[in-house]
This record gives structure tokens, sequence and C-alpha cells, in this order.
């Protein structure tokens, strides 16, 4: 039995030791990218100025330096092994993706040279005609085009020259994750140098910083192949819960297992080198759950070295036997997996915009972009919603672990009564940690330290940066830091020109700042929420204050085609009416297909592995029973025999609901692959179909308790969670 076998197999497995260079990490770390000490080396100085004004202020490099780059990111990458090169992209798989091309060029006399010019560096034709595209293109229309994006370093993997790049269609359109990030990026960066220049003329950029923190699962490969619906969903459909998980916290920052930590040596070591600054690693909550979370970078930086260290777990858990789980909820009854995104903006001048301040100034800054996020939060909440679904979230959200689908924000005791007592226009008692005058525009020092955090909200402020928790952990950040940056940028405009427009009217700057500031905390104060985010009460009060709560992934994705949010997307030109329409498309399709292969995998199972199980062992009792009966007489028989005469019923009666709900299931399934339009495809899969799943695993997970462990088929929770 192929179960067994996997449990034999990790019996005697020791933890592989891994050869990492003794010494500082910072002797090797960034070795395998094109960072700044190598582009110094290596590019004229032309070139250098050049490459760093494109990173810094946007400007675009001529062909004639891209040629210069060309020749020198050749030189760096062939010195360091590399034999090809190819332009790294972030489809809308939400993976990413790669065609590779050798830097040889045939010559004359049967030899060959190595040859890599701008035109290659800034652009390429990859076709990719059969990854997603919402009907924006045709097969038979397959041009599409990558361009390099400078503002993210080259890196080496694998002997491949990897240069990120944006992913658009013959006609211009973004088929790719991004590059609307990019222009969103684009568009906070200026409205929030607009607002900074209120408080500081020598604000010319603000960078949107992101800090992911990444949770995972590991799993011995001998079990992870043992399980098909692991293997083929990336969740256990059916697993009965173990008598011990999580109730202890036992896992929870404990101990790290010999073998995981040489798993994370690795990790590390081939991470730091490609310039990945992951700097904490711990275990989590569930048992064999890990996370790991590096230092903050610029956003789009950050968001591309998450999504290379998501591929590089899971090459190097390989080498270890272990395979990586990122789905957000494996197993059932555990805690699933997040991937909170830390996201705050940092100017030029080094400050942090979401840092209080030391004077009444710096303050009034900070809560000025504290208001206009909760504004923003609070006009968008929906969008953000959406931007958080998935069919791996829905099983996490609001699940006694994670926040809720409701979006909310926290932002602590003391900034709570900050932002009263502005509504109010009053005072606030002087203590040791705040004080506050607002019958004039200053405020003091806001001490945050006695804060606590609140790991129920899915938007929590921490400090110094806002968390939002509610993403997940196979999802790629920039899902999230598009609408986030945006909404924050299209707010910030919306209150330049309030304040602006009171300006000119006589009222003093701080004055008018105030006021504006004022109303925003009135109008978004629904969205702010201090209290458990878990418990039933917060749903009921969120729908009085009427605060969506959109549990599935297609009711949650219906609103991203509302109108308000097509004209702020195409106000501010990061995307269009038709890329939107497609984006919607392709989620409903691949959620739909998401549902439809587990429907097949559960019924595969429950039919063909467990059921056949279950009769093999019920007709062990049977013959048991008659085997008794031959020997007893009636009294003692009937007296002897009771017991396992129910568990022949009881079984009987989990294998019928399970042949009947299977069959219904499969109904409702042909049903819904007759429907041609994606949403209505993918809300049938979520009304109709999905119900079926809890109904199914109910009776296999039942049987798991009644039917002979040996003859068991698949691995158990206990085995999954607990085997090293």
């Amino acid at each position: 039995m192929l179960r067994i076998k996997a449990l034999e197999s990790i019996t005697e497995r020791e933890p592989k030791k891994t050869n990492i260079p003794k010494g500082k990490i910072s002797d090797y770390f960034g070795q395998l990218t094109f960072n700044d000490a190598a582009m110094r080396e290596y590019l004229t100085r032309e070139a250098y100025e050049k490459v760093m004004n494109a990173i810094s202020f946007g400007e675009k490099i001529e062909r004639r330096i891209a040629d210069q780059v060309a020749a020198s990111l050749k030189a760096w990458a062939i010195g360091m092994g590399a034999t090809h090169y190819t332009h790294w992209f972030h489809p809308l798989t939400g993976s990413t993706a790669e065609k590779h091309d050798a830097f040889i060029n045939p010559v004359t006399g049967g030899k060959a040279i190595e040859n890599f010019r701008g035109t290659e560096l800034i652009q390429q034709e990859p076709d990719a005609s059969s990854f997603p595209s919402g009907g924006i293109r045709n097969t038979f229309e397959a041009r599409g085009y990558t361009a390099w994006d400078p503002t993210s370093p080259a890196f080496l993997l694998d002997n491949t020259l990897c240069i990120p790049t944006i992913f658009v269609s013959y006609t211009g359109e973004a088929l790719d994750f991004k590059t609307p990030m990019l222009k969103a990026l684009n568009i906070v960066d200026s409205a929030a140098v607009d607002v900074c220049k209120y408080f500081d003329k020598d604000v010319n950029k603000v960078v949107a910083t992101l800090g992911w923190e990444q949770e995972y699962f590991l799993i011995d490969t001998a079990l992870f192949n043992a399980r098909p619906d692991l293997v083929l969903t990336g969740r256990t459909v059916f697993g009965h819960a173990s008598a011990k998980d999580q109730q202890l916290s036992d896992h929870y920052f404990g101990t790290i297992p010999a073998r995981v930590m040489e798993f994370m040596k690795e990790f590390e070591y081939e991470a730091h080198k490609l310039g990945i600054p992951v700097k904490t690693r711990h275990n989590e909550v569930a048992p064999n759950q890990f996370e790991c979370a590096p230092v903050f970078e610029e956003a789009n930086l950050a968001v591309d070295h998450n999504q290379l260290l998501m591929h590089l777990i899971k090459r190097i858990a390989n080498r270890h036997n272990f395979t990586v789980l990122l789905h957000e909820k494996p197993y059932a009854g555990v805690n699933g997996s997040g991937k909170h995104n830390n996201w705050s903006l940092m100017t030029n001048t080094g400050i942090n915009l979401l840092s209080p301040g030391k004077d009444s100034k710096s303050n009034l800054r900070f809560l000025t972009f504290l208001v206009n996020i909760l504004k923003a939060l609070h006009s968008h909440a929906d969008l953000i919603r959406s931007a958080i679904a998935s069919a791996g979230n829905d099983h996490r959200l609001g699940a006694h672990e994670a926040p809720p689908a409701i979006i909310s924000a926290f932002i602590g005791t003391q900034l709570t009564k900050v932002l009263n007592e502005l509504e109010k226009q009053g005072k606030i008692k002087n203590d040791s940690t705040l004080e506050l005058n607002l019958n004039i525009p200053k405020i003091p020092e806001i001490l945050l330290d006695n804060t606590d955090r609140n790991r129920t909200s899915p938007f929590a402020f921490t400090g110094n940066k806002f968390e939002f928790r509610a993403v997940g952990s196979s999802a790629t950040c920039s899902k999230a830091m598009t609408p986030l940056n945006l909404i924050l940028a299209d707010q910030l405009i919306q209150f330049k020109n309030e304040v602006d427009g009171l300006i000119t009217k006589g009222v003093k700057k701080k004055n008018a700042i105030l006021q504006v500031l004022r109303r925003y905390v009135l109008e978004s104060k629904n969205i702010r929420f201090e209290g458990n985010s878990y418990g039933e009460e917060w749903a009921v009060e969120a729908g009085k204050r009427g605060l969506s709560n959109f549990r599935s992934t297609p009711d949650a994705l219906i609103k991203t085609l509302s109108q308000d949010t097509i004209d702020l997307y195409e106000k501010h030109s990061i995307l269009t009416k038709r890329e939107m329409v497609a984006r919607h498309e392709i989620k409903m399709e691949k959620y739909a297909k998401q549902i439809q292969i587990e429907a097949r995998v559960l019924g595969d199972l429950a039919t063909n592995h467990i059921i056949p199980v279950a009769i093999q062992y019920q007709n062990i009792l049977i013959e048991n029973v008659k085997g008794l009966k031959d020997v007893l007489d009636h009294k003692t028989f009937v007296k002897l025999s009771k017991s396992q005469v129910q568990s022949i019923k009881d079984i009987s009666e989990h294998i019928s609901g399970i042949k009947e709900n299977v069959i219904m299931m499969i109904d409702e399934r042909k049903t819904a692959n007759k429907i041609d339009n994606e949403q209505d495809k993918a809300l049938f899969y979520n009304k109709k179909v999905l119900p079926y799943f809890e109904l199914i695993r109910y009776h296999v997970d039942k049987l798991e308790l009644l039917v002979d462990d040996r003859l068991w088929p698949l691995p158990k929770y206990r085995e999954l969670l607990f085997l090293k």
C-alpha cells in the first residue's frame, strides 16, 4: 500500500548536511545580482548614471546606452558561468515565466561567438500565447512583448541571466502583474510628493516599501506523493483531525527541527546570493508550518524577490526530501498560511511617512498620510477585498486564525484617541504618552510604544507601517500592492485639491489641512475596528456599519467590475476597461477550474480509494460476525456481536452517503461545465458544486475512524503533521 511504503521510506531519514561556505553572509550577499557594485565595475560612468536615472526618476534609456549595458551584462554573466539569458516576467497565472536563449551566435568556419545586444536586453518577443489573456488576444494572433524593467536588477539562476521585464500584448495591453503595479507605484510617488511639499520642499520622490512575511508548510515528499489530493490541488480534501495538532502551541517559535534547519540554511544561502534580504525564520503555529521574512525593500523589488523566493524554497526543499505547501489551507482544522504585506512609504530624504515624528510639523504629516489611507480604504474596501480573493484563501479567511473577509483597519488606542480629538476639535487629558491640543494646529510627539497589535485585523497599523494580513500565502504580492498604492494615490490627489481650494480662499495651510482631515476622519470612521475581528459579533456590527462581507471569491470578484473601480483604474491609466474585463474573466475561469479539479479529485478518491477499502473492511467484519454466530449460542452471540453489527451498519451508511453525494456533485458539475459565461460558471461552482465537498468529507472522515488503520489508503493527519 502506498501509505505504508511512504511511512516506511522516511523512518530512518537523516538531515541532509549542506555545504554552505564559512564566513559572513555579507561576503556573498547579492553576488548573483547585477547590483550597484557590479554596475559600477562593469558599466561606463555614462551608462551607470543613465541606468541610475532610469531607476530613480524613470528616465528612458537610449539605444546606444542599452547596447553598453547589454555588453556589460553579458561580460558579467558569462564571467559568472552563464550560458543563456531570459526575460523573466509575471504572467497572469500568478507565477513567473521565462524562455531561455543562448548567448552564442554561429559565425563562419563552424565557430560561434557570444553576443547580446541592447535590442535583446530592452525587448523580446516570447510569443507565450497560451498564457491567460481573458480574450485580449487569440492564439493565432499571438504576438506579445517583454520589456526590460531596469528598476529590478538582473540576476543569475541556473547559469541563466534573468532580466526582470513587463509583458504586454501586440496592442500594448498588460498581460502581467508587473505592468499595472509599476504604474500604480509611479502615481503614488507623484501624489505623495505633492502632499509632502506641504511639509518639506526637499522631498522629490516617495517610494512605496514592502516587507512580506511568507508562511508555508513542509511535508515529507514520500507522504506528499501518497496523497493525490495534495499533488493535484495543494490541499487535503479528506482527513480526520489528529488527536493532537496545534492545541498546545508547542510548535510556535519552538526549536526548529534539525532536518528543517538544514533546508532553511540552504535556501537562505541561495536567497542571500540572489540579494533577497531574508532575515527572520521561525516555526509557525501549526505543526510543520514555518515562516521567513526579509528586510523592507522598494515594493517592486520586494515583489520580484518574493516570487523568486517561492521558486527557491520549492526547489531547495526537494533536495531535502521535503515538498513545500503554499496553499492557504492545506489541512482542515489547523492554521492556514498567509503572506502578510507590511506596507509603508519612504521619502528621498529618509523619512518614513507612517512613522510618528518629533515635532508638530512631522506629526501633522504623519496624520495626513494615516488619515488618507483610512479614507482610501473605506472608499475602496470592496476592491481591496477582491485583491485577496482566491479559492485557497476562501478556506483561510475568517477561519478563527486569519482575518475575516470583512475589510477593516486597526490603529490602536492612542491613535484612536488622536483621531477622536481631531474629529471633535477639542482637548484631551495630557499624560505620559500623549499631549494634544487641537484648538490650534499644533500636534506634539505621539508615542506609540505601548500600542498593542491586533492580529485579528486584516489591515493593522503596527507603529510605522500597515500590515495587510489577509493576503494569501500563494499569491503574488502585486495583487495587493497595485490597488493599495492606487487608492492611496487617488485619495492624496483628492486631498491636495481640497486643501489647495481652501488655501485659495484664504485659509492658512495648517488649518486647511486639519479641516479636510477632520472631515475624512468622520467619513472613514466605520472602517476602523479595534476589537476581535474573529468574533461573530463583529460580522453583525460590520453589517450595521454598511461594510461588505463577501465570503466567496466569485462574490468578491464581481466588485472589481463596478463602475467606480473601472473609473479609478482608467482615470490614472493603470488598466483600461478592456484589460479589467479580461482579468476578471481570467480570475473567474481560474476559480471555476480549481473547484472543478478539486471536485474530480474528491470524487475519484472517494469512489476508487475510500469506498473499496471501506467495503473490504466491512466484509472482514461480516465474516467475523458469521464466525461468531457459528460458535456462540444465540444469547451470547447477540451480546458480543452488537458493536460489530453496528459498525457494519455505520460503514454502510457512510458508503451510501458518499455515493449519493458524489453522484449529485457530478451532476451539478456537468451542468456547470455547460455554462459559457465564466462569471456564471464560477458562481455555479461556488453555490452548487462546492457545498458537496463538506458533505462527502464528513462521511469519509467518519470512515477513517472506523476502518482498520492498516487498510486506510491515505496518510493521516497525525502522519502528515508530525513526521519529520
